[in-house]
């Protein structure tokens, strides 16, 4: 067993509840007495250290976000476990020119899909959420990806998400943005907060939001459920160290279920949006939504994502998703919270 002096995290701009447990310091004051350094990816600028964020290389490192960089890496060959997942839904919206006559998914037949693409990074993420998301709409409206046209749009700024090198463009200076504007294509995908942002800045029609439907397995995407992952030698070799991270998520997740106001802030401060824009893109009450969990639902509809991704050659193999998944952690986080809110209650509300 290695003796660890430092632990590594990463999260992306979204709403996560490690993303409240790191900014309100949780994460760092609970190993501090154990002399042990948590540190961020975002703090760091060594490139090889910040490509963990994608591909989970670093050993003694844990990651909550996006799901599309987990799965990528244990596709190949990376040697994670899932620990928990979070279900947030997002806007996901499909968005045109109000005076292109496209109004429902039912007109995008025979139009141009606008796809971002990113070639700067290993795995392009934002590319695979909008193929998704476009499928995903199309099926349940009856139509297949063999009815439009996908066009590829190569992104010329440097984004790289989950980094501190993250900046925050203008919406109307996106490359998809100015395809759409000038004609390159039909109509364009954003998500979440800053999806909203862009609509309202362009004054964009939004034709479909798949956070409308139903189906988990329509909704399912790179940002629901968000994975909480660790490296497999953490959790072999320190698994007490697991569960007290996921003890400071769970943490988080209730309490942001009961300071709904101060949760809208940190998710406006995580996603570099306004409250306003985070309370239309997740909801009101997105702080009863941070909660932590192996729900079967969600497993599910993640191994169905992950054979999609699969399928359209987005992942470097294929692999069994439930396998991936570790419930003990989690379990034992929970018991020990149960245990230790026993312990503090007073004597006479045990009589």
């Amino acid at each position: 067993m290695s003796k660890i002096d430092t632990l590594w995290y990463t999260r992306c701009p979204v709403p996560t509840p490690l993303g409240i447990a790191a900014q309100q310091g949780w994460i760092e004051d609970e190993f501090k007495a154990d002399g042990i350094k948590v540190t961020t990816l975002q703090d760091v600028t060594d490139p090889t250290l910040r490509d963990s964020h994608y591909d989970h290389t670093l050993d003694f490192s844990f990651r909550q976000g996006g799901n599309i960089p987990a799965i990528w890496a244990r596709s190949g060959g990376r040697e994670t476990r899932v620990v928990g997942l979070t279900w947030t839904d997002e806007a996901q919206i499909i968005l045109s020119k109000p005076d292109s006559g496209i109004k429902t998914v039912a007109d995008l037949k025979g139009k141009r899909l606008g796809v971002l693409v990113n070639p700067q990074i290993k795995v392009d993420f934002w590319r695979a959420t909008t193929v998704r998301a476009y499928a995903a709409a199309l099926k349940a409206h009856g139509l297949s990806e063999s009815d439009v046209t996908l066009v590829n749009l190569e992104r010329t700024d440097a984004h790289v998400s989950g980094t501190r090198g993250w900046q925050r463009q203008d919406p109307k200076e996106a490359r998809d943005v100015q395809a759409l504007l000038n004609g390159e294509v039909d109509v364009i995908f954003n998500k979440g907060s800053r999806g909203v942002e862009t609509a309202d800045a362009i004054g964009a029609h939004i034709v479909y939001d798949l956070v409308k439907n139903p189906d988990l397995n329509v909704r399912v995407n790179n940002g629901s459920p968000r994975t909480l992952t660790v490296d497999k030698r953490l959790l072999d070799e320190h698994p007490d160290y697991v569960v007290r991270i996921l003890k400071r998520v769970l943490q988080a997740g209730r309490w942001a279920a009961t300071h709904q106001r101060e949760a809208v802030e940190y998710v406006a401060k995580e996603t570099h949006s306004t409250p306003e824009a985070v309370t239309r893109a997740y909801g009101n009450n997105v702080g009863t939504h941070l909660q932590t969990d192996l729900e079967d639902s969600s497993i599910s509809a993640l191994a169905d994502f992950t054979q999609f991704l699969f399928e359209h050659d987005f992942l470097q193999g294929n692999f069994d998703v439930r396998a991936w998944i570790d419930p003990r952690p989690l379990a034992q986080a929970k018991r020990e919270l149960e245990q230790e809110a026993a312990r503090s209650q007073p004597a006479s509300a045990t009589l």
